[in-house]
């Protein structure tokens, strides 16, 4: 087989829109799992039973079932007890769903590492829990997590593919219709190489901000 550039001309415009639907995903995504990734954490780390062991169940069951699955489920099964989602907002709340599960352990490591004496410095400062947390706890102990904060963005990039099972073509969803339609591989390249060309600056760019973290 010879490669042909026209079929990578004719790709391009689907191309872009699987590249739009991709940054948008991850995006989003992104916000939710670091967000509700903090919440998880935080609750895990309450004194009240009733709030810690559920939470502990729900991110357990979160973390220990596929991705894929969870999609499947959030699009064809949730509708039928609810309101029914895009498959472009299903794959958004898919991805941040499942790795905030996986950022709320990020979060955790970096809360323990904050030293004891910060929490009893604190205490003797007479400052509320909530105080004690947005004030003296948080801001230390998000400031040494971004770096691995950051390789869950890639790893977000990297799975967003699996949103094409419910309809939502990202980049590969958008080649893989366009080569089973031609039967050419150009498409499945191009796709291949935009996703190094996203990831491996992202890579780079964190490595640089774990260097200036740890300085």
């Amino acid at each position: 087989m010879n490669w042909d550039w026209s079929n990578v001309d004719d790709f391009m415009p689907m191309f872009w829109d699987g590249v739009w639907l991709t940054l948008k995903a991850l995006f989003f995504g992104t916000l939710i799992a670091f967000s509700l990734g903090l919440v998880w954490a935080v609750a895990q780390r309450s004194e009240k039973k009733w709030i810690r062991w559920p939470v502990t169940v729900v991110t357990e069951f979160i973390r220990n079932t596929p991705l894929l699955v969870q999609l499947f489920f959030l699009f064809y099964v949730v509708p039928e007890w609810g309101p029914s989602m895009s498959p472009l907002a299903t794959g958004i709340v898919g991805l941040g769903l499942h790795y905030s599960t996986y950022t709320s352990e990020v979060y955790r490591a970096g809360i323990d590492g904050v030293p004891e004496g910060q929490w009893e410095a604190a205490t003797a400062l007479s400052l509320s829990k909530r105080r004690t947390w947005t004030a003296v706890i948080l801001p230390q102990a998000v400031r040494r997590v971004i770096p691995a904060l950051g390789n869950y963005v890639i790893v977000m990039l990297k799975e967003s593919p699996q949103m094409a099972a419910i309809g939502a073509l990202d980049m590969l969803g958008q080649a893989q219709n366009y080569s089973q339609t031609t039967f050419t591989y150009e498409a499945i390249s191009v796709v291949g190489v935009a996703f190094i060309v996203i990831a491996y600056p992202a890579s780079l760019l964190l490595r640089v901000l774990e260097r200036r973290l740890v300085r």
